[in-house]
Protein backbone atom coordinates (compact mmCIF):
# COMPACT_ATOMS: atom_id res chain seq x y z
CA UNK A 1 0.00 0.00 0.00
CA UNK A 2 2.19 2.91 -1.17
CA UNK A 3 1.85 6.43 0.21
CA UNK A 4 2.17 8.97 -2.63
CA UNK A 5 3.79 12.33 -2.02
CA UNK A 6 1.54 15.40 -2.53
CA UNK A 7 0.88 16.21 -6.17
CA UNK A 8 2.33 19.34 -7.71
CA UNK A 9 -0.36 22.01 -8.27
CA UNK A 10 0.11 21.89 -12.04
CA UNK A 11 -0.18 18.08 -12.10
CA UNK A 12 -3.46 17.16 -13.82
CA UNK A 13 -4.32 14.71 -11.04
CA UNK A 14 -4.42 17.62 -8.60
CA UNK A 15 -7.14 19.43 -10.57
CA UNK A 16 -10.71 19.34 -9.36
CA UNK A 17 -14.06 20.25 -10.79
CA UNK A 18 -14.46 23.89 -11.69
CA UNK A 19 -17.74 24.27 -9.84
CA UNK A 20 -16.64 24.97 -6.27
CA UNK A 21 -18.89 24.74 -3.24
CA UNK A 22 -19.67 27.84 -1.28
CA UNK A 23 -17.18 26.93 1.43
CA UNK A 24 -14.20 24.64 1.01
CA UNK A 25 -13.59 21.94 3.59
CA UNK A 26 -11.15 22.68 6.39
CA UNK A 27 -8.05 20.60 7.16
CA UNK A 28 -9.68 18.32 9.73
CA UNK A 29 -12.58 17.62 7.38
CA UNK A 30 -10.13 16.79 4.59
CA UNK A 31 -8.11 14.45 6.83
CA UNK A 32 -11.23 12.69 8.13
CA UNK A 33 -12.60 12.37 4.59
CA UNK A 34 -9.35 10.72 3.57
CA UNK A 35 -9.55 8.40 6.57
CA UNK A 36 -13.10 7.36 5.68
CA UNK A 37 -12.29 6.95 2.00
CA UNK A 38 -9.37 4.62 2.75
CA UNK A 39 -11.46 2.75 5.31
CA UNK A 40 -14.00 2.03 2.55
CA UNK A 41 -11.51 1.35 -0.26
CA UNK A 42 -9.14 -0.80 1.79
CA UNK A 43 -10.93 -1.91 4.95
CA UNK A 44 -14.08 -2.93 3.07
CA UNK A 45 -13.12 -3.09 -0.61
CA UNK A 46 -10.00 -5.21 -0.09
CA UNK A 47 -9.91 -6.66 3.40
CA UNK A 48 -13.54 -7.38 4.36
CA UNK A 49 -12.97 -10.61 2.45
CA UNK A 50 -10.51 -11.80 5.11
CA UNK A 51 -12.98 -12.11 8.04
CA UNK A 52 -15.81 -13.17 5.72
CA UNK A 53 -13.82 -16.03 4.18
CA UNK A 54 -14.38 -18.39 7.16
CA UNK A 55 -18.12 -17.71 6.89
CA UNK A 56 -18.02 -18.52 3.16
CA UNK A 57 -16.13 -21.74 3.96
CA UNK A 58 -18.69 -22.63 6.63
CA UNK A 59 -21.57 -21.94 4.23
CA UNK A 60 -19.95 -24.22 1.68
CA UNK A 61 -20.01 -21.58 -1.04
CA UNK A 62 -16.23 -21.81 -1.57
CA UNK A 63 -13.39 -24.19 -0.79
CA UNK A 64 -10.06 -23.07 0.65
CA UNK A 65 -8.47 -23.29 -2.81
CA UNK A 66 -11.27 -21.17 -4.26
CA UNK A 67 -10.91 -18.67 -1.41
CA UNK A 68 -7.19 -18.42 -2.16
CA UNK A 69 -7.99 -17.83 -5.83
CA UNK A 70 -10.44 -15.02 -4.99
CA UNK A 71 -7.75 -13.39 -2.85
CA UNK A 72 -5.21 -13.75 -5.65
CA UNK A 73 -7.38 -12.15 -8.34
CA UNK A 74 -8.07 -9.27 -5.96
CA UNK A 75 -4.35 -8.70 -5.55
CA UNK A 76 -3.88 -8.96 -9.31
CA UNK A 77 -6.56 -6.29 -9.69
CA UNK A 78 -4.79 -4.09 -7.15
CA UNK A 79 -1.53 -4.53 -9.07
CA UNK A 80 -3.27 -3.54 -12.32
CA UNK A 81 -4.90 -0.54 -10.65
CA UNK A 82 -1.58 0.65 -9.24
CA UNK A 83 0.04 0.24 -12.68
CA UNK A 84 -2.77 2.26 -14.28
CA UNK A 85 -2.10 5.07 -11.81
CA UNK A 86 1.46 5.25 -13.16
CA UNK A 87 0.23 5.75 -16.73
CA UNK A 88 -2.71 8.16 -16.45
CA UNK A 89 -3.10 11.70 -15.14
CA UNK A 90 -6.84 12.13 -14.52
CA UNK A 91 -8.80 14.44 -12.27
CA UNK A 92 -8.11 13.22 -8.71
CA UNK A 93 -11.57 13.95 -7.27
CA UNK A 94 -13.33 12.15 -10.11
CA UNK A 95 -11.13 9.08 -9.61
CA UNK A 96 -11.80 9.04 -5.86
CA UNK A 97 -15.54 9.17 -6.46
CA UNK A 98 -15.49 6.51 -9.15
CA UNK A 99 -13.34 4.28 -6.98
CA UNK A 100 -15.67 4.59 -3.99
CA UNK A 101 -18.83 4.01 -6.01
CA UNK A 102 -17.25 0.97 -7.68
CA UNK A 103 -16.23 -0.39 -4.27
CA UNK A 104 -19.83 -0.15 -3.06
CA UNK A 105 -21.23 -1.88 -6.14
CA UNK A 106 -18.61 -4.63 -6.19
CA UNK A 107 -19.12 -5.34 -2.49
CA UNK A 108 -22.82 -5.73 -3.24
CA UNK A 109 -21.94 -8.09 -6.09
CA UNK A 110 -20.37 -10.53 -3.62
CA UNK A 111 -23.76 -10.89 -1.91
CA UNK A 112 -25.53 -11.84 -5.15
CA UNK A 113 -25.75 -15.27 -6.82
CA UNK A 114 -23.21 -16.02 -9.49
CA UNK A 115 -20.68 -18.37 -7.98
CA UNK A 116 -16.96 -18.40 -8.67
CA UNK A 117 -17.00 -16.94 -12.22
CA UNK A 118 -18.86 -13.81 -11.12
CA UNK A 119 -17.08 -13.52 -7.78
CA UNK A 120 -13.68 -13.78 -9.47
CA UNK A 121 -14.62 -10.88 -11.72
CA UNK A 122 -15.98 -8.80 -8.83
CA UNK A 123 -12.90 -9.38 -6.65
CA UNK A 124 -10.51 -8.52 -9.49
CA UNK A 125 -12.44 -5.34 -10.25
CA UNK A 126 -12.57 -4.50 -6.54
CA UNK A 127 -8.78 -4.67 -6.48
CA UNK A 128 -8.56 -2.14 -9.32
CA UNK A 129 -11.14 0.14 -7.67
CA UNK A 130 -9.44 0.06 -4.28
CA UNK A 131 -6.06 0.91 -5.84
CA UNK A 132 -7.50 3.90 -7.71
CA UNK A 133 -9.39 5.15 -4.65
CA UNK A 134 -6.38 4.69 -2.40
CA UNK A 135 -3.82 6.41 -4.64
CA UNK A 136 -5.97 9.39 -5.57
CA UNK A 137 -7.46 9.83 -2.09
CA UNK A 138 -3.96 9.99 -0.64
CA UNK A 139 -2.64 12.28 -3.37
CA UNK A 140 -5.56 14.72 -3.21
CA UNK A 141 -5.75 14.84 0.58
CA UNK A 142 -2.00 15.31 0.99
CA UNK A 143 -2.11 18.14 -1.54
CA UNK A 144 -5.05 19.85 0.19
CA UNK A 145 -3.48 19.54 3.65
CA UNK A 146 -0.26 21.09 2.35
CA UNK A 147 -2.23 23.95 0.81
CA UNK A 148 -4.12 24.46 4.08
CA UNK A 149 -0.89 24.54 6.07
CA UNK A 150 -1.63 21.35 8.07
CA UNK A 151 0.44 18.56 6.46
CA UNK A 152 0.94 16.92 9.87
CA UNK A 153 -2.70 15.75 9.77
CA UNK A 154 -1.77 13.25 7.06
CA UNK A 155 -1.30 10.62 9.76
CA UNK A 156 -5.07 10.56 10.27
CA UNK A 157 -5.64 9.59 6.64
CA UNK A 158 -3.55 6.44 6.87
CA UNK A 159 -5.35 5.24 9.98
CA UNK A 160 -8.27 4.52 7.62
CA UNK A 161 -7.25 1.03 6.44
CA UNK A 162 -6.59 -0.15 10.00
CA UNK A 163 -9.86 1.25 11.35
CA UNK A 164 -11.72 -0.31 8.42
CA UNK A 165 -10.18 -3.66 9.30
CA UNK A 166 -11.23 -3.22 12.95
CA UNK A 167 -14.83 -2.41 12.03
CA UNK A 168 -15.24 -5.25 9.54
CA UNK A 169 -13.52 -7.72 11.85
CA UNK A 170 -15.67 -6.88 14.86
CA UNK A 171 -18.73 -6.80 12.62
CA UNK A 172 -18.10 -10.32 11.38
CA UNK A 173 -17.56 -11.52 14.95
CA UNK A 174 -21.06 -10.31 15.78
CA UNK A 175 -22.47 -11.84 12.61
CA UNK A 176 -21.00 -15.22 13.47
CA UNK A 177 -22.55 -15.02 16.93
CA UNK A 178 -25.91 -14.20 15.38
CA UNK A 179 -25.70 -17.11 12.93
CA UNK A 180 -25.56 -14.98 9.78
CA UNK A 181 -24.53 -16.31 6.38
CA UNK A 182 -21.70 -14.71 4.43
CA UNK A 183 -23.99 -13.10 1.86
CA UNK A 184 -25.72 -11.21 4.68
CA UNK A 185 -22.29 -9.99 5.77
CA UNK A 186 -21.54 -8.67 2.29
CA UNK A 187 -24.90 -6.88 2.29
CA UNK A 188 -24.19 -5.32 5.69
CA UNK A 189 -20.81 -4.03 4.56
CA UNK A 190 -22.39 -2.66 1.39
CA UNK A 191 -24.84 -0.67 3.51
CA UNK A 192 -22.01 0.56 5.74
CA UNK A 193 -19.99 1.63 2.70
CA UNK A 194 -22.97 3.57 1.32
CA UNK A 195 -23.35 5.49 4.59
CA UNK A 196 -19.63 6.28 4.81
CA UNK A 197 -19.32 7.35 1.17
CA UNK A 198 -22.38 9.59 1.51
CA UNK A 199 -20.84 11.22 4.59
CA UNK A 200 -17.67 12.33 2.75
CA UNK A 201 -18.98 12.75 -0.80
CA UNK A 202 -19.18 16.56 -0.65
CA UNK A 203 -15.70 16.91 0.80
CA UNK A 204 -14.14 15.67 -2.43
CA UNK A 205 -15.20 18.73 -4.42
CA UNK A 206 -13.09 21.46 -2.85
CA UNK A 207 -10.96 23.32 -5.40
CA UNK A 208 -7.20 23.00 -5.29
CA UNK A 209 -5.92 26.29 -3.96
CA UNK A 210 -2.74 28.03 -4.92
CA UNK A 211 -0.01 26.53 -2.73
CA UNK A 212 0.72 28.52 0.39
CA UNK A 213 4.20 29.69 1.27
CA UNK A 214 4.38 26.95 3.89
CA UNK A 215 3.41 24.28 1.37
CA UNK A 216 5.97 25.59 -1.08
CA UNK A 217 8.69 25.32 1.56
CA UNK A 218 8.01 21.60 1.76
CA UNK A 219 9.41 21.15 -1.74
CA UNK A 220 12.08 23.86 -1.72
CA UNK A 221 13.81 23.05 1.55
CA UNK A 222 15.51 20.00 0.07
CA UNK A 223 17.90 19.39 -2.75
CA UNK A 224 16.84 17.02 -5.48
CA UNK A 225 17.96 13.44 -5.94
CA UNK A 226 19.13 11.75 -9.08
CA UNK A 227 16.82 9.31 -10.88
CA UNK A 228 19.20 6.45 -11.54
CA UNK A 229 18.07 2.83 -11.65
CA UNK A 230 21.24 1.58 -10.01
CA UNK A 231 21.93 -1.35 -7.66
CA UNK A 232 20.68 0.58 -4.62
CA UNK A 233 17.31 1.31 -6.25
CA UNK A 234 16.96 -2.31 -7.35
CA UNK A 235 17.73 -3.63 -3.86
CA UNK A 236 15.17 -1.27 -2.35
CA UNK A 237 12.61 -2.56 -4.86
CA UNK A 238 13.46 -6.19 -4.12
CA UNK A 239 13.23 -5.70 -0.36
CA UNK A 240 9.90 -3.91 -0.71
CA UNK A 241 8.52 -6.82 -2.72
CA UNK A 242 9.47 -9.16 0.14
CA UNK A 243 7.20 -7.09 2.40
CA UNK A 244 4.27 -7.66 0.04
CA UNK A 245 4.82 -11.41 0.20
CA UNK A 246 5.58 -11.46 3.92
CA UNK A 247 2.37 -9.91 5.20
CA UNK A 248 -0.18 -11.17 2.70
CA UNK A 249 -0.64 -14.73 3.96
CA UNK A 250 -1.52 -13.41 7.42
CA UNK A 251 -3.69 -10.65 5.93
CA UNK A 252 -5.62 -13.20 3.82
CA UNK A 253 -5.98 -16.21 6.09
CA UNK A 254 -5.58 -15.04 9.73
CA UNK A 255 -9.16 -15.87 10.84
CA UNK A 256 -8.99 -19.22 9.00
CA UNK A 257 -5.63 -20.02 10.61
CA UNK A 258 -6.92 -19.09 14.07
CA UNK A 259 -10.07 -21.17 13.70
CA UNK A 260 -8.04 -24.15 12.57
CA UNK A 261 -5.64 -23.86 15.51
CA UNK A 262 -8.26 -22.92 18.13
CA UNK A 263 -11.53 -24.60 17.14
CA UNK A 264 -14.59 -23.43 19.03
CA UNK A 265 -13.01 -20.39 20.70
CA UNK A 266 -14.71 -16.98 20.47
CA UNK A 267 -11.27 -15.39 20.11
CA UNK A 268 -10.74 -16.70 16.58
CA UNK A 269 -12.71 -13.85 15.01
CA UNK A 270 -11.08 -11.14 17.15
CA UNK A 271 -7.48 -11.49 16.03
CA UNK A 272 -8.20 -9.76 12.71
CA UNK A 273 -9.56 -6.57 14.34
CA UNK A 274 -6.57 -6.66 16.71
CA UNK A 275 -4.37 -6.69 13.58
CA UNK A 276 -6.33 -3.70 12.24
CA UNK A 277 -5.93 -1.76 15.48
CA UNK A 278 -2.18 -2.35 15.22
CA UNK A 279 -2.21 -1.00 11.65
CA UNK A 280 -3.97 2.20 12.77
CA UNK A 281 -1.66 2.77 15.74
CA UNK A 282 1.41 2.08 13.61
CA UNK A 283 0.28 4.67 11.07
CA UNK A 284 0.07 7.34 13.78
CA UNK A 285 3.39 6.39 15.35
CA UNK A 286 5.15 6.56 11.98
CA UNK A 287 4.28 10.25 11.68
CA UNK A 288 6.12 10.93 14.96
CA UNK A 289 9.47 9.64 13.68
CA UNK A 290 11.79 12.48 12.70
CA UNK A 291 13.78 12.78 9.49
CA UNK A 292 17.17 12.37 11.19
CA UNK A 293 16.89 8.57 11.24
CA UNK A 294 18.22 6.33 8.46
CA UNK A 295 15.15 4.90 6.72
CA UNK A 296 16.92 1.61 6.11
CA UNK A 297 17.56 1.11 9.83
CA UNK A 298 13.90 1.81 10.57
CA UNK A 299 12.82 -0.58 7.82
CA UNK A 300 15.09 -3.34 9.12
CA UNK A 301 13.51 -2.97 12.57
CA UNK A 302 9.96 -3.01 11.16
CA UNK A 303 10.62 -6.00 8.91
CA UNK A 304 12.09 -7.82 11.90
CA UNK A 305 9.05 -6.96 14.02
CA UNK A 306 6.64 -8.22 11.37
CA UNK A 307 8.70 -11.37 10.84
CA UNK A 308 8.54 -12.04 14.57
CA UNK A 309 4.79 -11.46 14.56
CA UNK A 310 4.24 -13.94 11.73
CA UNK A 311 6.57 -16.52 13.30
CA UNK A 312 4.84 -16.36 16.70
CA UNK A 313 1.66 -17.67 15.08
CA UNK A 314 3.65 -20.79 14.11
CA UNK A 315 5.49 -21.50 17.35
CA UNK A 316 2.78 -20.34 19.79
CA UNK A 317 -0.67 -21.19 18.34
CA UNK A 318 -2.61 -20.08 21.43
CA UNK A 319 -4.89 -17.16 22.27
CA UNK A 320 -1.98 -15.17 23.70
CA UNK A 321 0.26 -16.15 20.79
CA UNK A 322 -2.22 -15.12 18.10
CA UNK A 323 -3.01 -11.85 19.91
CA UNK A 324 0.69 -10.95 20.12
CA UNK A 325 1.21 -12.07 16.54
CA UNK A 326 -1.64 -9.85 15.34
CA UNK A 327 -0.23 -6.78 17.11
CA UNK A 328 3.36 -7.31 15.93
CA UNK A 329 2.30 -8.04 12.35
CA UNK A 330 -0.12 -5.09 12.24
CA UNK A 331 1.98 -2.28 13.72
CA UNK A 332 4.57 -2.18 10.88
CA UNK A 333 2.05 -2.63 8.04
CA UNK A 334 1.59 1.04 7.12
CA UNK A 335 4.72 2.34 8.85
CA UNK A 336 7.11 0.36 6.67
CA UNK A 337 5.32 1.63 3.58
CA UNK A 338 5.83 5.22 4.77
CA UNK A 339 9.55 4.75 5.39
CA UNK A 340 10.09 2.88 2.12
CA UNK A 341 8.44 5.73 0.20
CA UNK A 342 10.58 8.20 2.13
CA UNK A 343 13.70 6.28 1.12
CA UNK A 344 12.57 6.44 -2.51
CA UNK A 345 12.28 10.20 -2.14
CA UNK A 346 15.80 10.36 -0.69
CA UNK A 347 17.22 8.45 -3.66
CA UNK A 348 15.31 10.05 -6.54
CA UNK A 349 14.06 13.38 -5.19
CA UNK A 350 11.23 14.91 -7.25
CA UNK A 351 11.27 11.93 -9.63
CA UNK A 352 10.57 9.52 -6.77
CA UNK A 353 7.03 8.67 -8.00
CA UNK A 354 8.65 6.66 -10.82
CA UNK A 355 10.66 4.60 -8.34
CA UNK A 356 7.57 4.30 -6.11
CA UNK A 357 5.70 2.85 -9.07
CA UNK A 358 8.38 0.22 -9.61
CA UNK A 359 8.35 -0.59 -5.90
CA UNK A 360 4.57 -0.88 -5.92
CA UNK A 361 4.75 -3.34 -8.79
CA UNK A 362 7.24 -5.45 -6.83
CA UNK A 363 5.02 -5.27 -3.74
CA UNK A 364 2.03 -6.32 -5.82
CA UNK A 365 3.85 -9.32 -7.24
CA UNK A 366 4.70 -10.39 -3.69
CA UNK A 367 1.02 -10.18 -2.75
CA UNK A 368 -0.02 -12.21 -5.77
CA UNK A 369 2.44 -15.00 -4.95
CA UNK A 370 1.36 -15.44 -1.33
CA UNK A 371 -2.14 -17.03 -1.40
CA UNK A 372 -1.38 -19.71 -4.05
CA UNK A 373 1.72 -20.76 -2.11
CA UNK A 374 -0.28 -20.93 1.12
CA UNK A 375 -3.06 -23.08 -0.34
CA UNK A 376 -0.52 -25.37 -2.05
CA UNK A 377 1.36 -25.92 1.22
CA UNK A 378 -1.89 -26.46 3.13
CA UNK A 379 -2.90 -29.12 0.61
CA UNK A 380 0.44 -30.86 1.17
CA UNK A 381 0.79 -30.52 4.96
CA UNK A 382 -2.76 -29.91 6.19
CA UNK A 383 -1.81 -26.69 8.02
CA UNK A 384 -0.52 -23.15 7.58
CA UNK A 385 2.74 -23.54 9.50
CA UNK A 386 4.83 -24.00 6.35
CA UNK A 387 3.42 -20.98 4.53
CA UNK A 388 3.73 -18.75 7.61
CA UNK A 389 7.33 -19.89 8.05
CA UNK A 390 8.02 -18.90 4.40
CA UNK A 391 6.45 -15.49 5.02
CA UNK A 392 8.49 -14.90 8.18
CA UNK A 393 11.66 -15.94 6.36
CA UNK A 394 10.92 -13.48 3.53
CA UNK A 395 10.50 -10.63 6.01
CA UNK A 396 13.67 -11.61 7.85
CA UNK A 397 15.51 -11.62 4.52
CA UNK A 398 14.17 -8.14 3.81
CA UNK A 399 15.50 -6.92 7.17
CA UNK A 400 18.93 -8.34 6.32
CA UNK A 401 18.84 -6.65 2.90
CA UNK A 402 18.31 -3.24 4.52
CA UNK A 403 21.09 -3.82 7.03
CA UNK A 404 23.37 -4.82 4.15
CA UNK A 405 22.36 -1.69 2.22
CA UNK A 406 23.30 0.50 5.20
CA UNK A 407 26.75 -1.05 5.19
CA UNK A 408 27.34 -0.90 1.42
CA UNK A 409 25.78 2.56 0.85
CA UNK A 410 26.25 4.51 4.10
CA UNK A 411 24.79 7.99 4.39
CA UNK A 412 27.45 10.69 4.05
CA UNK A 413 28.22 12.53 7.27
CA UNK A 414 25.57 15.11 8.04
CA UNK A 415 23.09 13.89 5.42
CA UNK A 416 19.42 13.57 6.41
CA UNK A 417 17.05 11.00 5.01
CA UNK A 418 15.10 13.49 2.89
CA UNK A 419 17.29 13.45 -0.22
CA UNK A 420 20.96 13.31 -1.21
CA UNK A 421 22.79 16.22 0.36
CA UNK A 422 19.54 17.60 1.78
CA UNK A 423 19.56 20.20 4.50
CA UNK A 424 16.52 20.81 6.66
CA UNK A 425 15.90 24.39 7.56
Amino acid sequence: MPIPRPLEPEHPAARVEAAAPARAAGPFAVALAGLVSLAVAMGIGRFAFTPLLPMMLHDGTVTLDQGGWLATVNYIGYFVGAAVCMLIQPDAVRMVRWGLVATVLLTLGMALPGGMPAWSLWRAAAGVASALAMVYTAAWCLQRLAELGRPELAGLIFCGPGLGIVVTGLGVSGMVGAGWHADHGWLAFTALAVVLVAAVWRIFVAPAAVPSARAAETDTDIDTGTARLDAEAWMLTLAYGLAGFGYIITATFLPVIARQALPGTVWADLFWPIFGAGVAVGALLATRVGMAHDNRKLLALLYGMQALGVAIAVVLPSVAGFALSSVLAGLPFTALVAFAMREARRLWGPQAPRLMGLMTASYGLGQIAGPPLATALVARSGGFAGSLACAAAALALGALVFLWMRRVWPLPAGETTLSPGAKVR
